[in-house]
């Protein structure tokens, strides 16, 4: 250290062989941090590093693979195949479900505990001590309501599960293991990522919960205020980077002119 300007669009030339973009950019961030640490300077401004980044970016592209967002009528009918009489099911069920209606990331969603869950007359409170927005500490609380249709319900989806769990505290989603045994051990990520897969499809991952949320919401009629309510998203520029709407005609002005 430092590294040379050459010494720089020499590595991320070699990046640019196999990795997008956003992630060329996060590792060039890293190494900023690095030499700022340092109190070293990072030659970006430097002309030819500059050029090479611009060919890296028209070539490569900026715009990020995004998370499909699935409709409302698939998510019932994936939510009404899951066999709930058995333990796994019923995880899977309320993992999904919980997910979706909090616009949960995966990290957010096995970090949660069976003390977190505060039941209403009219739904629950969940509270996350810890989000990738909210790295203080400070409680972060989303709102979920009694669905009018039972089978897609998070409240009672929710208390059935936590009724299986036979705890008080803990971990809120945990493995289940052969012989439908429920375990004490907490779920990774990873497991929501493969399980929004095992019912969704491939093309699908654990953002789609995320996504789907703030698609349907912003489709039925939600302004942005309420959806980062829930979302937790800082800014109105995050929701419309989240909002999957695909179909010209949905959620469009024109239909509103009054014609």
């Amino acid at each position: 250290m430092p590294a040379t300007a050459a010494t720089l669009a020499a590595y991320v030339s070699h990046l640019a062989d196999t990795h997008k973009w956003a992630s060329i950019n996060r590792k060039l961030s890293a190494i900023r941090k690095l030499h700022e640490l340092n109190n070293l300077d990072l030659p970006t401004k430097d002309r030819a590093f500059r050029a090479v980044m611009e060919g890296i970016k028209r070539t490569n592209g900026v715009r990020q693979k995004q998370a499909p967002a699935f409709k409302m009528k698939e998510l019932k009918n994936i939510l009404r195949g899951i066999d709930t009489t058995t333990n796994a099911g019923l995880r899977d069920k309320c993992l999904i479900l919980l997910g979706f209606a909090g616009a949960y990331r995966r990290s957010e969603l096995v970090s949660l505990n069976i003390e977190d869950v505060h039941f209403s007359d009219d739904g629950a409170i969940i509270s996350l001590s810890k989000s990738k927005t909210n790295q203080y500490g400070e409680a972060e609380e989303k709102a979920f309501f009694f669905s009018p249709e039972a089978d897609f319900c998070p409240i009672r989806t929710l208390k059935n599960w936590i009724s299986r769990l036979d705890n008080a505290t803990g971990p809120l989603f945990v493995r289940v293991r052969k012989g439908d045994k429920i375990t004490d051990e907490r779920l990774n990520d990873m497991t929501v990522y493969e399980t929004v897969k095992k019912y969704f499809g491939e093309r699908y991952s654990a953002h789609s919960l995320r996504a789907s949320f703030i698609t349907i919401a912003k489709i039925n009629g939600a302004d942005d205020s309420e959806i980062m309510r829930q979302s937790k998203h800082k800014t109105s520029l995050m929701i419309q980077r989240y909002t999957r709407i695909e179909d010209i005609k949905e959620h469009n002005a024109a239909t509103k002119l009054g014609l």
